[in-house]
């Protein structure tokens, strides 16, 4: 098998450009085929049609990567027969008929006081605790940035659930934020042990591990891609 596309899934509160400091890792150990899809966070089904559009616009065989809620997305999404495996980065895996908000209930993340809907329903992270509760390992000028610019999911988002988990037939990779204060780690450890990945790593880092720990998350990456290929 050829080398596989790179196919990145953002989660909830970043878009798209959260990959970046990943992306230019990889660009350097010589993956020339990356892609970084931009999600609308208004529904689990919305959000896994556009990966699954991205996927099917690839050529060849394909690696998701999903951090938070974008472990959600590609569970939901990689069940298409050019996907070879799942990476998840500090993610949520859920199992047919699990949500994000059932899996957060079992550990309640640290900072779940900190996040609030706003009139339209839009969940925000407060932005005067966001350095705190997503990213406190990154420098405060940078964490402003990802304040300033979070991309707020719809609410109900919380509440929907898979219907045929993806990482029960494809190899997965799993990273564990050891400081998150978004997912607990708990949770992040019980969904890595059940899905008997082919690697579980875990870095001292908050939830925003591909920012602050971004050639730790390459590493996973590159591993997992030189597994399937």
């Amino acid at each position: 098998m050829s080398q596989p596309a790179i196919v990145l899934v953002h989660g909830f509160w970043g878009d798209a450009a959260y990959w970046s400091k990943a992306i230019v890792e990889l660009d350097r150990r010589g993956y020339g085929s990356l892609h970084a899809v931009e999600n609308p966070l208004t529904s689990l089904a919305d959000d896994v049609h556009r990966t699954q559009q991205m996927v099917r616009q690839v050529d060849g065989p394909v690696l998701l990567v999903g951090h938070s809620y974008g472990g959600a997305v590609i569970t939901e999404a990689g069940d298409l027969p050019n996907v070879v495996g799942l990476v998840y980065i500090a993610a949520f895996a859920p199992d047919a008929g699990e949500s994000l908000g059932s899996i957060s209930e079992v550990e309640p993340p640290a900072a779940a006081a900190n996040i609030a809907p706003d009139s339209d329903g839009y969940l925000w992270i407060a932005p005067d605790k966001f350095h705190e509760s997503f990213c406190q390992d990154l420098p405060a000028e940078e964490a402003l940035v990802m304040a300033v610019t979070q991309k707020a999911p719809v609410g109900s988002v919380f509440g929907d659930t898979v219907t045929d988990p993806a990482w029960r037939k494809k190899p997965t990779w799993y990273q564990v934020s050891t400081e998150d204060r978004m997912i607990h780690p708990d949770n992040e450890r019980r969904m890595a042990q059940r899905m008997a990945p082919r690697q579980t790593i875990e870095l001292d880092s908050s939830h925003a591990s591909a920012a602050s720990q971004p050639a730790a998350v390459a590493d996973l990456i590159d591993q997992a891609a030189r597994s399937v290929s």
